[in-house]
């Protein structure tokens, strides 16, 4: 019997767990995961835009408009942040990361502190903004590739019946 010709590559697969991861987040407008990956494709670790441990997602403001206090932004840690201080020191050089948006460029600072190699993402829809244009300077300048993924398939569905194991 031959083997299936329908499987999912690699960036489909770390990219799936990036969109996946973005469902655990509590954020009513934007939902971002990531998924860092070494150079063998392992699982480093993964994130999703949230509150910091210890902040309560039903006490803090989910808000975008307003002052800034009252506002998500002061108090979110995003996506690609999350997922590299999850991996609790581990060694993130020439890892890729996997993440649904484009990175801001706070981000794309702390991509770069860590030492991942490259940014692997599906929207750019920041593009051209000032944070957007930093982050691109800042990679550029310090040899971080990026490259907006692009996939044949809409979806992947996870079908939880144990029928289909």
């Amino acid at each position: 019997m031959p083997k299936r010709e329908d499987y999912i590559s690699w960036d489909e697969y770390f990219m799936g767990i990036a969109m996946l991861s973005s469902y655990r987040s509590k954020d009513p407008n934007t939902r971002v995961g990531a998924c860092i990956v070494n150079k063998n494709n392992r699982i480093m670790s993964m994130g999703y835009n949230g509150f910091p441990m210890g902040c309560s997602d039903d006490e803090f403001p989910w808000e975008r408009e307003g002052n800034d206090y009252d506002t998500k932004y002061p108090y979110v840690c995003h996506a690609e942040l999350n997922a590299i201080l999850n991996a609790r020191g581990a060694n993130l050089e020439n890892c890729r990361i996997y993440v649904a948006l484009f990175p801001c460029n706070e981000c794309a600072k702390a991509i770069i502190q860590c030492g991942i190699s490259e940014v692997v993402y599906l929207s750019d829809k920041y593009n051209g903004t000032p944070g957007n244009l930093a982050s691109k300077r800042m990679f550029d300048a310090s040899g971080v590739k990026y490259t907006q993924l692009k996939i044949d398939r809409e979806n992947i569905v996870i079908d939880f019946s144990v029928e289909n194991i």
